[in-house]
């Protein structure tokens, strides 16, 4: 049996002209996404496609996104544009971290998403979900404006989706803690796993004393 919705209290008929009522949700959600507010850098080739995406012939001040921000503590969403190295990864996520909640990641581009022709490389991190969580990935090489602008709809619909009562960013006591920066040595070392390679290692020690 489906859950019964909540009804909306009845206009006076004098009023139906000059008032309107609507969940909370619907004006929160709408003021969001009309105020989506990306960080204004760019990795590699598909930095090029967002900043045409910006520009007067697409016009995302339609969106009232038009601004790109430059610094993280303004900016509300994270456009991962191209291939990102792991020099590059440490401040990637140091940047995911300074942003505020709600924050949001798009992945555009095959080299940000898998790490592209260049997955095997030395220097390239094969996918940014394994330290960022991703909400909309944009597959392309490099995808075209049109592909960013559906992406950019695809987190509207989203955030439409979205409720006050099950947001973690307002939960009582709930702070979301930051994700530990990957520190670049003889390869990326991500303290996540810490626990996890030293279990490792206690298995494989025993086994050498023997």
């Amino acid at each position: 049996m489906s859950p019964r919705k909540r009804q909306l209290p009845e206009i006076p008929p004098e009023l139906v002209g000059t008032v309107h009522i609507t969940p909370i949700d619907a004006i929160y959600n709408w003021a969001r996404k009309r105020s989506l507010w990306p960080i204004f850098f760019g990795l590699a080739c598909c930095a090029f496609e967002m900043i045409g995406t910006f520009a007067a012939r697409f016009d995302p001040s339609r969106f009232g996104m038009e601004i790109m921000r430059a610094s993280p503590r303004q900016a509300d969403l994270m456009i991962i544009n191209g291939t990102v190295t792991k020099k590059m990864l440490p401040q990637v996520v140091r940047l995911y971290n300074q942003m505020p909640e709600p924050k949001y990641v798009l992945v555009m581009g095959a080299c940000a998403i898998s790490g592209g022709p260049f997955q095997e490389g030395y220097n390239v991190v094969s996918g940014i979900d394994k330290y960022l969580p991703v909400d909309v990935y944009v597959p392309g090489c490099p995808p075209r404006p049109e592909g960013l602008i559906h992406g950019i709809l695809t987190i509207h619909a989203k955030m439409e989706r979205e409720s006050l009562r099950n947001l973690r960013w307002y939960k009582k006591g709930e702070v979301p803690e930051p994700i530990p920066v990957p520190e670049l040595g003889p390869d990326l070392v991500d303290w996540r796993l810490t626990e996890k390679i030293e279990a490792m290692q206690e298995e494989v020690v025993p086994s050498q004393v023997e």
